[in-house]
C-alpha cells in the first residue's frame, strides 16, 4: 500500500468530506476537494473546519512523507477569502524544515481561479515508527 492510499483510505474522516490526497513526494503534498452545500456554515460559506480538513490532509501527507509515523502537534490557520458551492479547492504542503523529531511546513489553500483561500503553519511530532 503507498503512502497516498494509507491517508486516503486511514482518514475515514476526510475522506467523508470529499477530500483526497492527490500527490505526494518527499517534501510537498496536495489534497484537493469541491466545496458542495454540505460544506457550508450558516453564513452560506464554506466552513473553517472543512478548510482545516483540506489543510490538515496535506500536512499528513508532507509529514509522513519520510516514511516514519507523524502527528500534528501545533497548527495555525488564517482565513482569507471565503470558498463557495462549486468551488475547487486545492492544499498545497511544503516541508519547510525537515527535522528528524519536529518538522515543520506550510500550507496554501487556493480556489480554481489561485485566489488564495486560507494559509497555514505546521508541527508535527515525528516518531520512530515506520509507516504501515
Amino acid at each position: 500500500m503507498t503512502l497516498k492510499e494509507f491517508l486516503n483510505k486511514g482518514d475515514i474522516f476526510a475522506a467523508e468530506s470529499g477530500v483526497q490526497l492527490t500527490e505526494i513526494s518527499e517534501g510537498r503534498a496536495i489534497a484537493e476537494m469541491t466545496v458542495t452545500e454540505h460544506h457550508l456554515n450558516a453564513g452560506g460559506v464554506c466552513q473553517g473546519g472543512v478548510l482545516f480538513t483540506l489543510a490538515d490532509l496535506a500536512i499528513a501527507g508532507v509529514m509522513n512523507s519520510h516514511g516514519k509515523l507523524s502527528f500534528s502537534i501545533q497548527t495555525s490557520i488564517s482565513f482569507l477569502h471565503s470558498a463557495l458551492p462549486g468551488d475547487h479547492l486545492r492544499a498545497e504542503a511544503v516541508e519547510v524544515f525537515n527535522h528528524h523529531k519536529i518538522p515543520y511546513c506550510e500550507v496554501k489553500v487556493t480556489n480554481q481561479n489561485g485566489d488564495l483561500v486560507c494559509a497555514l503553519t505546521a508541527m508535527s511530532f515525528r516518531k520512530d515508527k515506520t509507516i504501515p
